[in-house]
């Protein structure tokens, strides 16, 4: 069944080229939970066989997840607030959480965001919290940006690669999801000692 969907998005990819990637990557970064390495991947082996450029590829890639990333932050601006204060209360989530998260995302909307985008499960739904929390749209979008481009990168290499070996691809796969996931740890680490350091100077 993977195997079919995995060849049906290659030939999608291949018929609608640069746009197919930016629609696809728009669909898993905003509502549709199906993983970016089954777009990203397919265009980095269709631009090993000389059938696209990588750098526009990987280009749309990003393009498509930013895009995305915004329809769920002013979506979640829309209707999010309202909506969680009218029927939070039902799911145990009352007015104060959300002045909290307002708070979190004032103090570290950023790494949040940068972090977030390089985490499997999660990158999809960061967007609603920066949304609901009005995090200023210009760093919204730049760590969006940053987070999804790094992820988008090491997707399109693998495929430019490695393509043709599917064993090979989820070993890499396998790999890059625990490295990113170490290297979100370590970032959240140091993130939380230089904050540390500040308020120690601070006071």
């Amino acid at each position: 069944m993977l195997h079919e969907f995995v060849n049906w998005v290659v030939n999608t990819v291949g018929q609608l080229g640069y746009i197919g990637i930016f629609v696809m990557m728009f669909l898993e970064s905003s509502f549709v939970p199906f993983p970016s390495e089954v777009v990203m991947v397919p265009a980095g082996y269709l631009a090993s066989k000389g059938e696209m450029s990588l750098a526009l590829a990987i280009l749309f890639g990003i393009a498509g997840s930013l895009i995305g990333a915004l329809f769920n932050y002013y979506l979640a601006i829309k209707f999010g607030r309202g909506f969680l204060l009218k029927y939070g209360k039902y799911f145990f989530l009352k007015e104060d959480s959300l002045e909290k998260l307002d708070k979190f995302f004032k103090e570290h909307g950023e790494i949040s965001t940068f972090t977030g985008r390089l985490i499997p499960g999660i990158r999809q739904y960061i967007s609603f919290p920066a949304g609901l929390a009005r995090m200023n749209l210009f760093k919204f979008s730049f760590y969006t940006t940053l987070g999804a481009g790094i992820w988008v990168v090491i997707l399109a290499l693998i495929g430019y690669y490695i393509g043709k070996n599917e064993d090979l691809v989820k070993q890499y796969l396998q790999n890059a999801t625990i490295s990113a996931i170490i290297g979100v740890v370590i970032i959240a680490l140091i993130y939380i000692l230089i904050k540390k350091k500040a308020k120690t100077k601070e006071s």
